[in-house]
């Protein structure tokens, strides 16, 4: 992690002002080591956090500052676990309103060196930070000369920024995992839902790669997606992805940033684009693949909540299942390990009953739409683990909702 640049941060945020920057990879490590040290200076605000990419942010930050966010991913989970962070129950889709209504008051933005006509990439991210830096009173950018300039993002202009730090060094940086055997079968089983031709949307995690790496034989797949990775960078570059690839924001390597930054297929979006019911509904055979914490026999989906954790989100998971319903062809894939299908969920549940599709584990899929209870309770059983199926199938012929 770089040093804090010696910015007097306290000149531009006021107290009691709500700070917003770029999520994961896309975050301004200089400006916000530079808000943490210069907390007590600053007196007491409020972030909202996206999905860490790093462990800027510790729980004894909260003597100074409260913290908000839509997901308990990575590092918030401590917060939560600490008692310091504060979830917003909101979908993607709705985040340019909910910034009117917290309201977000200081912007934070990584951006690479000035393009020749003076304006500033937006880099890494244009998703939902674009709509915050619409809003905010303030704007502070940090100019990083080792971040790629990507063309396909918005570019912001000189009047739109209010401090400028010029700084160096390598952006934040997600890299892949070993696969589990159990995560490469999962990845398998998906792939083979998915049809070629069709447009997919895939979720952060060990699912998105997993399913990427099996898809070298499919053929005219396309992205629309909330995030970009490396596994899709791979599959473009091995002409399994064709035409634009559209998301809101870059999570993986130097890699990834550097041949997107040469590359004028690959555009960065809003999530009032890259969200919108209407256009995953004019997209054809459109297929959203995310994961979940558990299932249970009715098809509610639970994407938060482990115990008395919050460790996942809303976010965008019902947001793309409802735009792949209503595409012509298109398939709300959720994938999960077979452990986790139970028999009800002990928390609210984050995809209703009503909005499930294929339910996909390492032993199959099971298409839930247009079932019955029991025929869904059966579909599920099917898919589950073996050892955990004659207690479901107990469950199942005992529980009123399937009689």
């Amino acid at each position: 992690m770089p040093d804090p640049f010696p910015v007097e941060l306290s000149t531009w945020i006021r107290p009691g002002d709500t700070v917003i920057w770029g999520q994961s990879c896309a975050e301004p490590l200089t400006l916000t080591s530079a808000l943490f040290a210069q907390r007590h200076e600053i007196g007491p605000f409020r972030c909202f956090l996206g999905i860490p990419a790093s462990d800027t942010v510790q729980p004894e930050y909260a003597d100074a500052v409260s913290f908000l966010s839509y997901c308990g991913t990575g590092s918030n989970r401590k917060l939560y676990d600490a008692g310091v962070l504060d979830i917003v129950t909101s979908h993607y889709s709705t985040f340019a309103t909910l910034f009117q209504q917290l309201p977000i008051d200081v912007a934070l933005v990584q951006v690479s060196p000035a393009n020749p006509d003076g304006t500033y990439s937006m880099g890494l991210a244009h998703e939902y930070l674009g709509s915050a830096i619409d809003v905010a009173r303030v704007v502070i950018a940090e100019v990083n000369d080792q971040l790629p300039t990507i063309a396909g993002t918005r570019q912001l202009r000189p009047d739109e920024i209010d401090v400028l730090v010029p700084v160096s060094y390598r952006p934040l940086e997600l890299f892949e995992a070993s696969l589990s055997d159990v995560s490469a079968a999962l990845g398998r089983q998906v792939a083979a839902v998915i049809p070629d031709g069709a447009t997919l949307q895939l979720g952060i995690g060990s699912l998105s790669q997993s399913v990427t790496a099996s898809l070298y034989r499919h053929r005219d797949l396309h992205i629309h997606s909330g995030m970009i990775s490396n596994g899709v960078l791979d599959l473009v570059d091995a002409g399994v992805v064709k035409g634009e690839v559209v998301g809101g924001v870059l999570m993986g390597t130097m890699r990834l940033f550097e041949r997107v930054a040469g590359d004028a297929s690959f555009q960065l979006r809003p999530t009032s684009y890259t969200h919108s019911l209407e256009v995953m509904g004019g997209i054809d055979r459109f297929v959203s693949i995310n994961g979940a914490v558990e299932v249970d026999l009715l098809g509610q989906i639970n994407t938060e909540r482990v115990g008395s954790s919050y460790v996942g989100a809303i976010g965008g998971g019902l947001d793309f299942a409802r735009g792949a319903a209503a595409s012509p062809g298109g398939i709300p894939i959720i994938g999960l390990p077979s452990s986790r299908i139970v028999p009800r969920l002990t928390v609210p549940a984050s995809v209703p009953a009503v909005e499930a599709g294929v339910i996909v584990t390492e032993y199959g899929a099971a298409d839930l739409r247009g079932r019955s209870l029991p025929e869904r309770a059966e579909l599920l059983i099917g898919i589950a683990h073996p050892d955990n199926r004659d207690s479901l199938g107990f469950d199942r012929l005992n529980h009123r909702s399937f009689n």
